[in-house]
């Protein structure tokens, strides 16, 4: 166990710090009661570090004091505002006027004024280099008598001006397509224009223009001329990307988030009216100016002990709780400090979530807690410390009744529906089940809230599904956590109870007879178990180790004697001495072996404080003036705490009893187990256990069943 057990660590040195002031006679007493005071004191500490620690993580303003949810009846009074507040769009309407935004937004396109003139200036240069008339010069000299051929410098500056005047647009990929109704900007210089796009040439219209003007050239230029032109033309009017971006951010960063003002006095909403979508966007935009503006005017210190002590209140809640019911852990630190680890770990997890805009709450694993949880302690514990999980959630998210009703759900079915850790198949089963109830319970407050399937919220199906695979960690949670805190689960009781084990080979070789009583106990015991809703695995297990004690002396015990008694040459204290010491040495045994705590219970608790009843008996007839020691012939105990530990006791008692019966009949089998069970209640020894009268009648009738099959026992004829 990797974990330390400060409390363990911190008892020694008090003891001894004891035993030196006081002395060793006297201070057992007095050292029980300052262990238990200290115990306390232990526990007090960890659950007020646990809650100030919390408390931490909750926000130093006001909460608002209203819960309401969309088509939902108003519960509280009329309330009324209390200051001026704006009323703010929701996320579509805000979406959908920055859409129609973008939809309505002009581009902007740049005018190049200085490129008609660069081109003017190419194209005179050009002409002047090129024939004015077609053909060679002998047809130039019979047409010198013909009209004086066209400037072509002066007629293609002409053309090309007044192209150029109109503008070539050059659309961007994204604006392709465009209808004659898209409108672009055009900056020129200092000044900007609006015009659609038929109000331009495109390059292509332009070279059109451009030969129709070329026709009405009289004569008609040499075809050197209209390419010169048409090289000429290029897009004098291109979009501007980087204005264009900016100017649209800026346009969309106006549009107004609001869309009307509530007055100080007016009725926000009427108490039993229905919370229709105008009232819910009222009553939001309500809550988030309370804890803008006057959240923020109240004391933090208020704030934060009012927190501390709700938290102060659910841990009191949960230790009163464990108090009840489930005592050891108030006894064993390490299984304190789990169960508390849980609440503190997911506070931790619930506010990093809720300060990260990109996660939902949704994502977190939660019913995690009650399957781990579930694995080494009860349901009731489990799911209990589920609930106080989510009760100090839902003062850190900003999700309200249906964050709580959901995951309050999907925890009981995790912890009805979780299967055994060493079957991955019925785990991963369970955790589909889990799932499917998160849905559910998403899918019915949905339409509560919105009446139509059309608006639930798909994302949250996607937080959902993330939280099923996170919840898988479950499963490897398990063993880790049964190694940190010392606990033991089903997957290692199942490698304990494999027979190649050393302990018990050697138990097999050495004490035969003892095996066979193991295996047999651990069959009545599981049988009771299943039959009251115990932990059948748990009580195979510790019956299989409870008397492995008996291999230091073997032959001392009757079911492995196969001859003359050892016990004849000792005296009943001797013997007696002997049989009680299988429990110690059984304990010493198991702590070298590192058997788990709770299977090394078993071996001290099941013959509990009762009597070597056969030696006893035997020497007070054989010294009756004598003043008997009866505790040299009482086990050390304890006494069985859990139903587990008494049954086992019970189950011991039987199965060795029942084998001195020679031939019985099933009343001698039933008169046997009657008698076992008034004797160990006589004696008080299950008066610490768990067990109710009607699980013990249960366990009865099942010891009684078993027993006459073992013994086969003989048919009973009438007399």
């Amino acid at each position: 166990m990797f974990l330390v057990d400060l409390r363990d660590v911190f008892s020694k040195k008090i003891a001894a710090i004891f035993t030196a002031a006081i002395g060793a006679n006297n201070m057992t007493e007095k050292f029980r009661t300052v262990l238990k005071k200290f115990k306390g004191l232990v526990n007090l500490s960890t659950v007020v570090a646990v809650a100030v620690l919390i408390s931490f993580l909750y926000p130093g303003s006001v909460k608002f004091k209203y819960e309401f949810q969309r088509g939902q009846v108003w519960r509280y009074d009329d309330l009324t505002a209390s200051f001026d507040f704006p009323i703010k769009k929701t996320a579509a309407e805000l979406g959908a006027d920055k859409a129609l935004m973008v939809k309505e937004f002009s581009p902007f396109y740049t005018f190049n004024a200085e490129l008609t003139a660069a081109k003017i200036s190419d194209i005179k240069a050009a002409a002047e280099a090129l024939p004015a008339l077609p053909g060679d010069a002998k047809t130039a000299s019979k047409l010198a008598s013909a009209p004086k051929p066209p400037d072509l410098a002066a007629e293609g500056a002409r053309i090309l001006e007044r192209i150029y005047k109109k503008g070539i647009v050059q659309l961007a990929p994204e604006h392709q397509g465009a209808g004659d109704d898209f409108v672009i900007n055009v900056v020129q210089g200092n000044t900007s224009f609006k015009r659609t796009l038929p109000g331009f040439f495109t390059l292509e219209t332009a070279r059109e223009e451009l030969a129709a003007d070329i026709t009405k050239l009289k004569p008609a230029p040499s075809a050197a001329f209209p390419k010169a032109l048409e090289d000429a033309l290029v897009p004098n009017i291109t979009f501007d990307a980087d204005r264009s971006e900016t100017l649209l951010n800026e346009a969309l960063s106006a549009v107004s988030a609001l869309k009307g003002l509530v007055s100080q006095g007016d009725l926000v909403v009427k108490k039993g009216n229905v919370v229709t979508d105008e009232t819910y966007e009222k009553l939001v935009s309500y809550r988030e100016k309370f804890q803008s503006d006057v959240s923020s005017q109240k004391s933090e210190v208020a704030v934060y002990f009012g927190y501390l002590l709700l938290t102060s209140l659910m841990l009191a809640a949960f230790m009163m709780y464990v108090n009840a019911y489930r005592r050891e852990i108030l006894a064993n630190w390490n299984y304190l400090a789990f169960v508390l680890l849980w609440l503190l770990g997911f506070s931790y997890l619930t506010h990093l979530v809720e300060r990260t805009a990109v996660l939902s709450v949704y994502v977190i694993p939660y019913c995690v807690v009650p399957v781990v949880v579930r694995h080494f302690f009860s349901y009731r514990l489990a799911f209990f410390t589920h609930v106080i999980v989510l009760l100090i959630a839902g003062f850190l998210t900003s999700e309200g009744f249906q964050f709580l009703f959901t995951q309050i759900v999907a925890g009981v079915v995790a912890v009805l529906a979780v299967a055994d850790a060493r079957a991955w198949s019925k785990f991963f089963r369970s955790v589909l089940s889990i799932l499917l109830a998160y849905s559910m319970a998403h899918v019915g407050l949905s339409l509560i809230e919105e009446g139509s399937f059309r608006q639930i919220d798909m994302e949250v199906f996607g937080w959902l599904a993330f939280n099923g695979l996170l919840t898988l960690l479950a499963f490897p949670l398990i063993p880790l956590t049964e190694r940190l805190f010392g606990f033991t689960s089903a997957i290692s009781l199942v490698e304990l109870s494999d027979m190649n084990r050393p302990l018990l080979k050697e138990l097999a070789l050495k004490a035969p007879g003892t095996f066979q009583h193991s295996l047999q106990v651990g069959n009545l015991a599981e049988a009771a178990a299943n039959e009251i809703g115990a932990e059948p695995l748990l009580l195979r297990v510790g019956a299989l180790y409870h008397d492995i004690g008996k291999m230091l002396n073997p032959d001392f015990f009757v079911e492995n004697l196969s001859g003359s008694s050892p016990h004849e040459g000792l005296s009943r204290l001797e013997s007696a001495k002997i049989i009680i010491a299988h429990v110690p040495d059984g304990e010493k045994m198991a702590k070298k072996n590192r058997l788990p705590a709770v299977l090394t219970r078993f071996i001290t608790t099941h013959h509990g404080t009762t009597k070597v009843e056969y030696f006893y008996k035997n020497y007070v007839q054989e010294n009756p003036d004598v003043e008997v020691d009866a505790s040299k012939f009482t086990y050390p105990g304890p006494l069985p705490r859990t139903k587990e530990e008494a049954i086992l006791m019970l189950a011991d008692s039987v199965e060795a009893t029942s084998r001195v019966l020679k031939d019985p009949t099933g009343q001698d089998i039933d008169r046997l187990v009657d008698k076992v069970f008034k004797s160990k209640i006589d004696q008080g020894q299950l008066n610490e256990s768990k067990l109710t009268f009607g699980e013990l009648e249960k366990s009865r009738e099942v010891y009684k069943k078993m027993l006459r099959s073992i013994r086969h026992v003989r048919i009973e004829y009438p007399e």
